[in-house]
């Protein structure tokens, strides 16, 4: 369910709407993530996870591991913005798509 690239106005900044798509299935590493959106510069994907997890829609989880692992998740803030999106890609799809 894409749909991120429809929306008449975005949620959050230019790329937020992606990770929550790219978050929408469960817990992902950087590099996962980062695999689904190779058009979003590593730098941007940080600044953006980094944001997000500031405004409480994603959490982050360290590993003490050798080479380090990190990953990410949706928080129930993030699930809710999630479900906010479904209802804009459904109302863009409803009045925006031509068919």
């Amino acid at each position: 369910m894409g749909c991120t690239h429809e929306l008449p106005y975005q949620i959050g900044d230019k790329w937020t709407a992606h990770v929550l798509r790219g978050l929408q299935d469960g817990r992902r590493r950087f590099g996962e993530l980062r695999a689904g959106m190779s058009w979003v510069t590593p730098k941007v994907l940080a600044e953006t996870l980094r944001a997000m997890e500031r405004e409480g829609t994603v959490s982050r989880e360290a590993f003490e591991e050798n080479p380090p692992r990190v990953e990410y998740e949706l928080t129930a803030h993030g699930r809710k913005v999630l479900g906010l999106l479904d209802l804009c890609c459904d109302w863009a799809r409803e009045n925006l798509v031509e068919t």
